[in-house]
């Protein structure tokens, strides 16, 4: 089985994902290229993209879907440049995935989703063990985020929206769900990465008005009972308006 584990790089020439996989291959500007193979160690695999490529981080990832796909990879994992650890809870303890492991887990977690016909599978996004459900080991129509998210079988034909560059995961977790009425997470696995923090990549032209916008747009696209306000986060401070949609996907599923 061919998996491949990717991840697309701007304005950050550092890639900490490279510490803790290094045989990740990282998509970057074709102008940027030499910085980025500067920075890193040597060896690791720097791809230059066309210049057409950046500035949306939909085109950009459709970009390696694309080519990975048509290169015969089964399972093309896409993950963000300052990935530091997976865990996994294991008798109450939180363990590391040794990066030795990572292909033999990518490899299972692939045939799993390719048994239940889904196309897309992923893992919790915090490491707070509350997030963890012991006697409900995965998910079937939780919404699947840009930091980790792993596409078998040519994603079902389906692409990122590149009018939605800054909701592009939410969108393309609902219209997975939509056509193929399940995604899979691992419950008890989880990433660790920083997120809405760094410098480069989207926070290039991310601001609060273009994230209202993209909102916005995410809820014309697909209506106000799927995509709705974190209305819970904006009581809390009223001068505060989460940006960050709460999707609520009809399928009576776990």
């Amino acid at each position: 089985m061919k998996i491949v584990l990717c991840s697309p790089s701007y304005k950050r020439p550092y890639v900490e994902t490279l510490e803790y996989l290094p045989f990740c291959k990282v998509y970057v500007d074709e102008m940027e290229a030499p910085q980025y193979k500067a920075q890193n160690p040597e060896g690791s695999n720097i791809i230059a993209c066309p210049q057409w490529v950046q500035w949306n981080v939909s085109r950009i990832r459709n970009y390696i879907l694309d080519q990975e796909f048509k290169d015969g990879a089964d399972c093309v994992i896409i993950v963000d440049d300052d990935m530091k650890s997976i865990g996994r809870f294991e008798k109450g303890e939180d363990i590391m995935l040794n990066p030795d492991e990572f292909f033999d887990f990518a490899e299972k977690y692939t045939i799993m989703c390719r048994d239940l016909w889904a196309y897309e599978w992923w893992m919790n996004l915090n490491n707070d063990k509350k997030c963890y459900r012991e006697y409900s080991p995965f998910s079937t129509t939780a919404p699947i985020l840009w930091p980790f998210q792993a596409f078998i079988d040519n994603a079902g034909g389906l692409r990122y929206d590149e009018e939605l560059p800054l909701k592009e995961d939410y969108d393309m977790s609902i219209q997975q769900l939509n056509k193929y009425r399940k995604t899979l997470r691992l419950n008890m696995y989880h990433y660790n990465c920083k997120q809405s923090v760094n410098k480069g990549g989207c926070a290039t032209y991310r601001n609060i008005e273009r994230e209202m916008q993209q909102l916005n747009a995410l809820k014309r696209k697909w209506g106000g009972r799927i995509v709705k306000e974190d209305t819970y986060s904006n009581k809390k401070d009223r001068k505060h308006k989460d940006y960050n949609p709460q999707i609520h996907i009809p399928i009576k599923w776990i």
